[in-house]
């Protein structure tokens, strides 16, 4: 049996995809379903169980047929970097995180969750999985900073596998449920439908081009949870993007250049005011470097932001047509 929290959310139905894809259908997801439009992601996959985030934390200490898991993929979280309530985000993604460690550690079991690259707040010192190289910015960065650092200081003492994976700019399949933190890929196809223009924010005198992410598909980054499930010896916390950093604007444009192909032939990029409450926790440049998860043994090349982006668009607007 395999776990995975947050298993009707983004990344975490895309594991369970692979996973399926792999042979692996004893598969027991853990969410919140409070907003229901999350089925639509869990529709088709195959699983055999379902448990509410707030029951399991109970059934997983006093339920020992949960001791058939061999793995948790602990990808349930608040991911909210504009969320502020402290005390809220600390439980949900930090003191849950430790419960579900030290119960991995106690029954010898895989455990490999989600980390950000939000840690790294501006970057001006580095995207290496490294302390001197973290500033975080916000709440949601400083609950996934401060889980890593408890990691780190108990990785010696852990006796079965525990990786962190620090997922940099994720866009695909998925991701519509999740309102204001949708990919920009998702939210310039829906600007370019609905009103035939994509909307980039400005900075000061600086347009967005100025600011650079490393963007990578989810696909990839389910690879490398399922490649971390192949290879249990390996442990740590690993970056995960494609070590490419690209502009807001290359991925508008590719987003119309999609669009104009099929007919849109208006579609433009326009610009729109920075939202205040972003000032000053927003990251403007992210850039992974891959050097450890190489090292680890992970060799499988990401794709491109031109393949990735095409990809995407061609199953996002096939899904939108198909639904509407």
């Amino acid at each position: 049996m395999i776990i995975v929290t947050g298993g009707a959310g983004f990344i975490g139905s895309n594991l369970i995809q692979m996973l399926n894809a792999n042979g692996f259908e004893d598969i027991m997801v853990v969410d919140d379903l409070t907003n229901g439009s999350k089925m639509h992601n869990l529709a088709g996959l195959k699983i055999f169980d379902y448990v509410d985030l707030d029951d399991f934390i109970n059934r997983i200490n006093n339920d020992k047929s949960y001791l058939k898991a061999t793995c948790v993929f602990h990808l349930g979280a608040c991911s909210s970097t504009s969320e502020w309530d402290g005390k809220y985000l600390m439980k949900n993604n930090f003191e849950y995180s430790k419960i579900l460690l030290n119960w991995c550690q106690t029954y010898d079991k895989q455990f490999i969750y989600a980390s950000s690259a939000s840690v790294y707040g501006p970057g001006k010192r580095g995207f290496k999985e490294e302390l001197e190289c973290e500033s975080p910015i916000n709440m949601y960065a400083y609950s996934k900073y401060l889980f890593d650092q408890h990691v780190r200081h108990e990785m010696h003492r852990f006796k079965a596998q525990v990786v962190g994976l620090r997922y940099f700019n994720v866009y695909g399949p998925f991701e519509s449920h999740k309102d204001n933190m949708v990919s920009p890929v998702f939210q310039f196809n829906k600007q370019i439908i609905e009103e035939g223009q994509a909307q980039l924010f400005e900075v000061g005198e600086n347009h967005t081009d100025k600011y650079r992410r490393d963007f990578i598909h989810v696909k990839d980054c389910a690879s490398v949870n399922f490649w971390f499930y192949k290879n249990k010896e390996s442990s740590g916390i690993f970056n995960v993007g494609t070590g490419v950093a690209r502009s807001f604007d290359d991925v508008a444009e590719l987003v119309c250049a999609w669009h104009r192909k099929f007919g849109v032939k208006n579609a433009q990029v326009t610009s729109q005011p920075f939202p205040k409450k972003l000032k000053g926790a927003y990251q403007s440049y992210t850039q992974s470097d891959l050097s450890k998860l190489r090292s680890a043994g992970y060799s499988n090349k990401f794709m491109s932001l031109e393949v990735g982006v095409n990809k995407y668009l061609d199953a996002l607007n096939r899904d939108i047509e198909v639904n509407a």
